[in-house]
């Protein structure tokens, strides 16, 4: 078995397959587009009497009209907080846990209310889907909310997704609803994410402080240098800035999918980006990315534990895409079960994949170093040759994520 097994390929120089050195690339794309992930900021959404209602019926207006034109859109959207706060009187966004899952508590049912009357004019249903971290983690819940979801989009429903705010502990958090909308990207394989912002999209300058900056039209590739750059700045209302929507981008992008950040206040923004006018910044997705489970894997999923490993097994993973060895293996960091997900460390300290375990900790540490035919002796019975097999591990491709900035010693 070759290594990046479950790497896919689109052509390349292609989005999606469609080719990108003619001049209509764009309208080409759009035009094939099939099922879209919109996500709405809080800064989009809301006014000083509260929630811009203009803005939701401006919302519910395109993408009805998208639905009529074949395309499935599942929307996330911000905004129970920041409509709780109106509602309550807050003048500032709550800092501690419980004010603000009781300022969602208070803004998510007049969320959906809106939601449910600017749709009903278009004779379109909605439905309301609150998501934690732990449901995306958990593969099992993962398929679950995943086959709801297309289940909803069978019958012509619009999913409105959102974190559930009102009970999500801190370890459950997604962060912030443009990494929400990446992972249901990757989880419903759209054919592309659209973040509306509250600003135009990527600048090469911080906007705020140069008023000529010009806008970046397109990225290749997310790099460190953007992320330095972008870093700070969310507004009164939200959580995320420009640094959560190039992470954002990372995870889409990595999975085949390409993303558009745009100014969402501007009135027929969708229909703009859906025709295929160049509006806002479009992110191109990688040639060859990670297939669905590996995107899970990589990139849902919270480590529980870590494994130190020697020179000759990170070779094995990152070289040969082979599966992990009990022998390969030198330290144990953490409590797990079996089936836990857990990072794979270099001696040097770098992370270099993720896998789920075929054994727990305790029993590990008894065989770490061992080749496979000691696992039975050392444990009393052996399930498995592989501590992590192939199949459920996924190795970081990205330099800047860990993996491949890892090379073969030297020899001396």
């Amino acid at each position: 078995m070759k290594p990046n097994q479950h790497v896919r390929d689109f052509p390349s120089g292609s989005v999606r397959g469609v080719p990108r050195n003619t001049p209509d690339w764009r309208p080409r794309f759009f035009l094939g587009v099939q099922r879209a992930v919109i996500k709405v900021g809080s800064g989009v959404l809301t006014g000083e009497p509260g929630l811009d209602l203009s803005i939701i019926r401006s919302l519910a207006r395109q993408i009805s009209r998208l639905g009529s034109q074949g395309v499935e859109v599942i929307l996330v959207s911000s905004g129970a907080v920041a409509s709780g706060m109106k509602k309550i009187g807050m003048k500032r966004r709550p800092m501690n846990i419980p004010e603000k899952q009781a300022a969602a508590a208070v803004g998510q049912a007049g969320l959906m209310y809106e939601y449910e009357k600017a749709f009903e004019a278009h004779s379109r249903l909605v439905a309301q889907v609150l998501l934690t971290r732990d449901d995306i983690a958990n593969r099992t819940r993962y398929l679950n909310a995943r086959n709801t979801l297309r289940t909803l989009l069978s019958w012509n429903i619009v999913p409105v997704i959102n974190e559930n705010d009102t009970v999500v502990v801190q370890e459950l958090k997604f962060g912030d609803n443009d990494n929400l909308a990446a992972m249901i990207s990757q989880l419903m394989d759209a054919d592309v994410c659209v973040i509306l912002s509250d600003v135009e999209g990527l600048y090469e300058k911080d906007p705020r402080l140069y008023k000529e900056a010009p806008l970046v039209r397109s990225v290749e590739r997310v790099s460190k240098s953007m992320e330095e750059m972008a870093a700070g700045g969310a507004g009164a209302l939200g959580t995320g800035g420009m640094l959560s929507k190039l992470r954002a981008a990372r995870k889409t992008t990595a999975a085949g999918i390409p993303m558009v950040v745009c100014l969402g206040s501007r009135d027929g923004i969708l229909d703009e980006v859906f025709s295929g006018r160049e509006t806002g910044t479009f992110f191109f997705p990688r040639h060859r990315h990670l297939a669905s489970r590996k995107c899970w894997l990589a990139y849902a999923t919270k480590a529980k534990g870590a494994l130190l490993l020697d020179d000759g097994a990170v070779a094995a993973l990152v070289q040969h895409g082979k599966s992990l060895l009990p022998v390969g293996v030198r330290e144990v960091s953490g409590e797990f079960s079996s089936g836990s997900p857990v990072e794979l460390n270099t001696l040097d300290g770098k992370t270099i994949a993720r896998g789920l375990v075929n054994y727990n900790s305790a029993d590990l540490r008894k065989i770490i170093g061992k080749s496979s035919r000691d696992i039975e002796p050392a444990l009393g019975y052996k399930l498995y040759d592989e501590v992590i097999h192939r199949d459920n591990l996924v190795v970081f491709e990205d330099k800047e994520e860990g993996a491949c900035a890892w090379k073969p010693p030297s020899k001396k």
